[in-house]
């Protein structure tokens, strides 16, 4: 059987050379590799984000909450804002289609949480953000855009602002050259290019041209973001776009190690070799009793249930382990059901590749009525908390 480092991608991808790639640096940050780990709603939490960081990930970007309930002080907000007390660099990514409410946020998450760097979301795909012109809706917006992205800038003083956004609506719709110059005008560090639309939702392959279209385009740096399933990805990535880094998202999902693997591939090394299906069961057991000490038992392990189907994605008899793992809800019952698993079987390496969450097909995106009519309209739309959902 293949190890991680015999798999047919890294097998093909050479690892980097010296100096052939250099840090991404963003404020008082200096990011080495050019990685982060991206801010994914219900995931991106601290116990996971600990796990990222002890693997070697340089960012790790906390979930998405939205600008309005996190100013207004709203308890279960504040609660998702929250970071451990050795975190460093605390990140976390905002969602707003108010600049007055994006503004106060930033400011408190500064004064407050001492946050050294956030991300503002312009690429949520989700119908009930879409439909009220907020998500991946407003880059059509432009002006809008820039007030937001204005604000937010204006508001965090020396603390970098970034954003994160899609080609477009569709394929008809594609303006993320827009979108990456509005960004760049008003004083973003840097901006990160899902390259998908939102119709795509997690569907097809990402598309890295437009990646490399955007970089050609900006002076400030680029990140890529979609189908990073393994190092050797990230670094055919950035060769073949030239992006000056790499944000990983469904591809560490059960595989906090991947930011080990990275680190190795971006030094001119080889990934070591895959860790055993037991070394796997160790890491999510440690990843659950983190859960379960951050949100308590209960809570922490009902929310863990689909991340415990990650982890054991692609081994032998998985399919009736999950329907197992659905009905956890404390780290003992995860420990006993795992304990009949063959601790000596190797990592398959096709699981490497194996989507995790999010692969329910595409989507006609839904929009206010007319919405495309106007781009100069500025308009500010209706904002939902989609921090739980976005």
């Amino acid at each position: 059987m293949l190890t991680a480092s015999e798999s047919p991608i890294a097998s093909q991808v050479p690892p980097a050379q010296l100096d052939e790639f250099k840090p991404v640096i963003l404020g008082s940050m200096r990011l080495w590799p050019p990685l982060a780990l991206a801010p994914m709603a219900g995931v991106t939490n601290y116990p996971f984000r600990s796990l990222c960081r002890e693997y070697g990930a340089p960012l790790c970007i906390g979930e998405m909450i939205t600008a309005r309930p996190l100013a207004e002080h709203v308890r279960r907000t504040l609660a998702l804002a929250s970071f451990g007390n050795d975190e460093t660099p605390k990140s976390i990514q905002v969602y707003g289609t108010d600049p007055y409410w994006v503004s106060e946020a930033v400011k408190f998450l500064v004064a407050e949480r001492g946050v050294n760097h956030v991300d503002l979301n312009f690429g949520c795909p989700v119908r009930k953000v879409t439909r009220q012109g907020g998500g991946a809706a407003l880059p059509h917006k432009p002006r809008l855009l820039a007030k937001i992205i204005r604000a937010a800038v204006s508001s965090a003083g020396p603390i970098p602002i970034t954003t994160k956004f899609r080609k477009g609506i569709d394929e008809q719709h594609n303006v993320f050259l827009q979108t990456g110059r509005v960004a760049q005008e008003e004083g973003c560090a840097a901006v990160t290019l899902h390259a998908r639309t939102a119709a795509q939702l997690y569907a097809d392959s990402a598309d890295w041209n437009a990646i490399s279209e955007l970089k050609q385009n900006l002076s400030i740096p680029v990140l890529g973001n979609g189908d990073v399933w393994e190092a050797a990805d990230a670094v055919r990535m950035m060769r073949d776009t030239h992006c000056d880094g790499v944000v990983i998202g469904r591809g560490c999902l059960g595989k906090p190690w991947l930011f080990r693997d990275l680190i190795a591939f971006f030094e001119g090394n080889r990934p070591p070799i895959a860790p055993t299906v037991g070394e796997v069961v160790d890491i999510m057991l440690e990843h659950a009793t983190r859960q379960a000490a951050w949100f308590g038992e209960e809570i922490g392990l009902k929310a863990f249930r689909r991340q415990a189907s990650w982890y054991t994605k692609g081994v032998r008899a998985s399919a009736v382990l999950r329907q197992q793992l659905v009905h956890v809800d404390s780290v003992e019952k995860l420990r006993l059901i795992v304990a009949r698993l063959e601790r000596d079987a190797p990592f398959p390496p096709a699981a490497l590749r194996v989507p995790r969450c999010k692969d329910s097909g595409t989507q006609r995106v839904v929009l206010p009525p007319g919405y495309l009519d106007n781009p100069d309209d500025e308009t500010i739309p209706a904002e939902h908390d989609c921090s739980d959902g976005g």
